[in-house]
């Protein structure tokens, strides 16, 4: 038997081994998915996510296995991931230290916490697109700074002359300088040392999926009315005022009464306040129980002015798609309760480069604490793309 020969059994003897290893653990963690369903009526998370761990991993295997001369041991991702695998599961940092300088949120030790991967980093950032109807409306940008500079320009002059007319200088507005400070967001999800221990326990895609549902919740709520200290500051926290004294700095608006006969008209004159140039991207934003007073109004001719989402399309007002914000104001005296413009061209959402992770083994034993921190800044970036409507 030749040399290559004997690589080649032994390497198919080996994937033979990893498939069988892979497929009992697979069984093993599905058995208890199955149980927990069924006693408790939902499966832990972290369980989730090591079943689809399982899964590429063998269809890694089988992939391996029907290209045999690329059934070598590859590298799974390079020291840097080695090492901070090793870290998130045992705690160990010597890996990273000559990797990473270890960076501090605050200023003080105990509050330290290493730079995650940027695998993990895109990760996260996903779940939040996925789960903020904000970050899919608004502009995002990543910086490395911690505050985010835009410069504006507020318009520059121009003027007719013929050919051999004094051409004098013409007026401009100048510039605006807007900045965007990006506030700390932070949670801290639990893991069992025993589950940290399982290496078919994807720990980042759990990390990410749990920090999801604490970050999102706040970040809506920023984004719509947050005061700018120490978090973004919210589209409705700018001055609102009637659009005749609409001035940059300040969202205009139109007054709405949906008692009155001609809240439909309403509507209009709302989706009309915006420069065309807003229009064609336009879209509502308002929260549910809005939603459900806009669809009981009708037009003159008596049809619905709501429409529901058809062929994989969302709802729409006047032809205009709908996004619920459930942290936007209920209708009210005083509340904005609706806005209407291109929010993509009139809020930016700033995420700073690299979330931060401290493993905290101590503090809730026999629990892991995993103190995640993401800075995050935001807020309205041109004052004319966005109006509101108030009651």
């Amino acid at each position: 038997m030749t040399k290559e020969t004997k690589m080649a059994s032994s390497n198919e003897a080996a994937l033979a081994q990893d498939m069988m290893t892979a497929f009992e653990a697979y069984k093993q963690a599905n058995d208890e998915r199955l149980a927990e369903i069924e006693a408790k009526g939902s499966a832990d998370a972290l369980l989730d996510a090591k079943l689809k761990k399982l899964d590429r991993r063998i269809d890694e295997i089988s992939l391996k296995a029907a290209r045999p001369d690329e059934g070598a041991p590859a590298a799974t991702g390079g020291e840097r991931s080695e090492a901070w695998a090793r870290y998130m599961r045992t705690g160990d940092e010597s890996g990273l230290s000559h990797l990473d300088v270890k960076s501090l949120s605050s200023g003080t030790d105990d509050q330290g916490g290493y730079t995650a991967p940027p695998e993990l980093d895109r990760l996260i950032e996903a779940r939040l697109m996925q789960a903020s109807p904000m970050r899919q409306i608004a502009s995002v940008r990543q910086t490395t700074a911690g505050v985010y500079r835009k410069p504006v320009s507020l318009g520059v002059g121009a003027a007719w002359a013929g050919e051999t007319d004094v051409r004098p200088e013409t007026t401009t507005a100048g510039l605006s300088l807007l900045e965007f400070p990006a506030g700390e967001l932070y949670a801290m999800p639990a893991a069992t040392q025993t589950l940290l221990n399982d290496s078919y326990a994807d720990v980042d895609e759990w990390l990410a999926d749990e920090v999801e549902a604490a970050f999102s919740v706040q970040e809506s709520k920023a984004f719509v009315d947050g005061d700018g200290d120490g978090k973004p500051r919210g589209f409705l926290d700018y001055d609102v005022v009637a659009e005749a004294s609409h001035v940059w700095g300040k969202i205009g608006s139109v007054a709405g009464d949906f008692t009155a006969s001609d809240a439909g008209d309403q509507i209009i004159d709302l989706i009309q306040t915006p420069k065309s140039q807003f229009r064609g991207n336009g879209r509502f934003v308002m929260n549910r129980r809005t939603v459900a007073s806009i669809r009981k109004l009708k037009d003159g001719d008596g049809r619905y002015l709501w429409r529901p989402g058809v062929n994989g399309e969302g709802q729409t007002i006047f032809g205009y798609p709908v996004t619920e914000l459930e942290d936007m104001p209920d209708i009210g005296t005083g509340n904005a309760a609706i806005a209407f413009g291109d929010f993509r061209r009139g809020y930016l959402i700033v995420d700073r480069q690299g979330a931060q992770v401290l493993r905290d083994p101590y503090s809730a034993k026999p629990y892991v604490l995993f103190y995640t921190t993401k800075r995050v800044g935001g807020g309205v970036q041109n004052f004319d793309a966005i109006k509101a409507m108030v009651f």
